[in-house]
This record gives C-alpha cells, structure tokens and sequence, in this order.
C-alpha cells in the first residue's frame, strides 16, 4: 500500500506509456485522481494533445484540454513516475507473427528510465509468457535493477472498445496481476481508482495475458461461424440477417452478426495464441480456421458485387464503385488492420479503382498506411454501386434522398446497394426497387 499511498499523496506519479486509443483513457481517468504523466515517440501526437485535441476521439478535447496530464515525448521525465503503465500496440508480422518490437522498445525506454521501487504494469495484448520471458529481462538489461528487488512487473489486459461510449474504461471489469501477491495487490488498489465496475484478479500474469488473447479468440471464432453461414445462405437465396432476427428470439442466442473482422483485437489476438501454440507443438485447428474464414470476406463481398455489377448489365471495368467506410469499426477514426481494404484491393482486380468515402477516418493516416485518398461525399456523383462497410451513425442518418444524390441518373434498378453491414431497412430498399445485397 506505500506506492498507492504516495500516490494520492502526490509524492510519486504514475507515468502512461503509449498515448494512442487504450493510454489516452486510461492516463486521463487516472489524472483525476493522481500526478500523471503521458508519454508518446510520437511528437505530432503530443504537440495535438497539448494543444486541446484529442485525435483519437476516445475522450475528447474538452477533457483534453480540462485534464492536468502533462504531456511529453522526453523520456527523461519518465524518471519521475513509479508506476509505469505500458499501452503500446502489439500488431502482426506480414506472416502473421506476433510483432513484438512496440513493447519491446517501451521496456527498454522505462529501463532506461526506471528507479527502484517502481512497478511495471503492461497492458498490452501478447501471448502468455511475453511479460516475464521478454520484458523483465529487458527491463533489468537497461536499468541494471533486479525484478523482484528493486523493481516488481504486473500485467492487466486492456479491454477498452474504441469508439464505445457506452462500455467505457470506469465501467468493465479489470482484470490485475503481479508477479508476487504483494505486487498483485498493490496494481489492484491503484487500478481501482478509476474502474467502477470492479477488478478480477488474476492468479498469475500468464492467467492474465492469457485470458485477453482467449476472450479476443472466442468472438472472432463466433464472427466465423457467423460469416460462414452467410457465405452458404447467399448460395441458398436466404437471408442471413432473417435468419439471425428468427435465431435470436430464444433466450440463449450469441446475437453475433457476419462482417468484416479487422482491428487492432479481434483480428490480431488469435494470431498471438496461435503463435504460442505451434511453438509448443500444437498445430490450432478452430482458431486458425475462424481467421481464415474472416480474412476471405473480403474477397466474398467484392464476388457479390461484380455478381451484382453483370446482373445490372453493367462494364465491370467502367463502373464506378463508392465504399462508403473505411475505419475497422464504427464511430472511430482508426483505420488500424482495416478490412475493407481487403475489398478495394480485390476490386482492383477486376479493374475496378473504387472511390472512398469516411467523414471519420484520418485522412492523413488513411494516405500514409495504406495510399488512398479519402473523397468528400460532397463529391460523389454518378456512382453504379455503392457499397456501405462502416455503420458510422453519419451514413445510418442518411436519407433516402442523400444516398440517391450519389448514383448516376438512372432507374433504381441499375442502382447497387451492397449492404455489409445490415444499415439499411431491407423492405423499404427494395420498396424502391433498387439492386439490394446484405451480408
């Protein structure tokens, strides 16, 4: 209890490291109650967070601009802080390996850095073993401290749902490790300052990575078998979303719905599990299936349009294609292991160079990680088929009259909607005979 203690005292802080979609929530919620410290490489990032702007859109500029965080990119002021918390992401390898270097380099930053009697505590999602197999002995290579010591490790896996304001940090359960029960108990007094809905602690850090990897898991396997019903009722002429509105009437349905599967969770968890496992000898059977099944949406969609495209007597190659969406969910800027990118680069192989529209998405991130240019849907005219991927609430509240406004001047018939993700009322759609496809 001393570090928690000295802490709301004021005599220590706590330094975030990694100020993106999980450390900024977390390092704002704990400035209301404590010295907090945010520390990004990212200067641009900082500079907008000083500045009142939250690009992230997670909290907010009000709270931004209203929170006594102290901003910086110096690693030096990380000296300052005794209980560190690393929310760094941990994305894949082009072979989908699990990329490690981000929670690598913050452990050698923190080393570097680190004074005795601090406490690690590493949010970020990896396989089980990560934190104490790769991380201390980094953490003691650069600070020249002994784990366990002069410095002791936690793991408390992030939950956050970007874009959620609803299922908010204050409002999921935390789940807390440490590598002794002195260390576990301390993490958890500290956390329980700003989590409302309670801490689950975990009997072991491995428990603790093991049960972010597992829970990631378990919704992209129930996404699969979802999607997969969707690839077979197409061939049946039935619709899926019909069929899930019938299922859904018994008490004990999972209410999951076919889509595209990206992000920086569900779409890259498996993965790590799946790594940690053929490393051990064991070659993942249902998990790598469901990836496989959610990786090939994509190309599923893009058959339906071109399906769509001949049907309405269209030149495949002419056509003029709008995707309508190009964040990994809705209502959120972040465009991390987006999907439909998966569609516009299967449309380029029919020739077809589709036109992209997302109020929500960052333009300048959108270029540089994947060069496309987003389009204002101000511009947007003469389009064949417009197909909605994203259920942002902007395209949800658009009228009938505005999605009109987008095609060219032609019967409703020759009009392609293609619907990914359920946004629009089938019986009025096809009240207004327009070529209408969901997933």
């Amino acid at each position: 209890m001393l570090l928690y203690n000295d802490l709301l005292e004021r005599k220590e802080k706590i330094a975030v490291i990694g100020l993106g979609y999980v450390g900024m929530p977390i390092a704002v919620a704990f400035a209301n109650h404590v010295e907090v410290i945010g520390f990004d490489l990212n200067k641009k990032k900082v500079k907008l967070y000083k500045s009142g702007v939250d690009p992230t859109n997670e909290v907010g500029n009000k709270a931004i601009k209203e929170s006594s965080l102290e901003f910086t990119s110096n690693e030096k002021k990380l000296k300052e802080a005794k209980f560190h918390i690393v929310a760094v992401p941990t994305p894949i390898n082009s072979d989908k390996t699990p990329d490690l270097a981000p929670v690598e380099g913050a452990s050698e930053i923190i080393g570097r850095n680190l004074t005795k009697g601090s406490i690690v505590v590493y949010e970020s999602t990896v396989y089980p073993g990560v934190t104490e197999d790769v991380c201390i002995p980094i953490l003691e290579k650069e600070s020249g401290l002994k784990c366990g010591i002069d410095f002791k490790v936690g793991y408390s896996p992030e939950r956050i749902n970007p874009g959620d304001k609803v299922n908010t940090l204050e409002s999921i359960v935390k789940i807390v490790s440490g590598m002794d029960i002195e260390s576990r108990e301390e993490i958890a007094n500290v956390y329980e300052l700003v989590i409302e809905a309670g801490i689950h602690k975990a009997s072991s850090i491995k428990v603790a990575e093991a049960a972010k990897v597992v829970e990631n898991s378990q919704r992209d396997i129930n996404i699969a078998f979802m999607n997969e019903l969707a690839m077979v009722f197409d061939r049946m002429d039935i619709d899926t979303n019909d069929v899930i509105e019938a299922m859904n009437t018994k008490w004990n349905a999972l209410r999951f719905y076919p889509g595209l599967v990206g992000g920086h969770c569900i779409g890259v968890d498996p993965y790590y599990f799946i790594y940690e496992a053929e490393k051990l000898g064991y070659h993942s059977q249902i998990i790598l299936s469901g990836r496989k099944i959610n990786n090939g949406m994509g190309s599923f969609i893009v058959d339906a349009i071109i399906k769509k495209l001949i049907l309405a007597n269209k030149v495949v190659k002419k056509s003029k294609v709008v995707i309508l969406g190009m964040t990994f969910k809705e209502n959120t800027p972040d465009t991390r292991n987006s999907k439909v990118v998966d569609i516009i680069e299967n449309l380029r192989e029919y020739g077809i160079e589709p036109i992209v529209v997302d109020p929500e998405a960052d333009v300048t991130e959108t270029k540089y990680e994947y060069g496309i240019d987003l389009v204002d849907i101000k511009e947007v005219k003469d389009a064949d088929c417009l197909v909605l991927t994203v259920a942002h609430d902007v395209f949800k509240e658009m009228s009938w009259e505005d999605l009109d406004s987008l095609f060219g001047d032609y019967s409703n018939k020759e009009k392609i909607l293609m619907d990914a993700k359920s946004i629009l009322n089938k019986s009025e759609v096809e009240e207004k005979g327009y070529s209408y496809w969901r997933l």
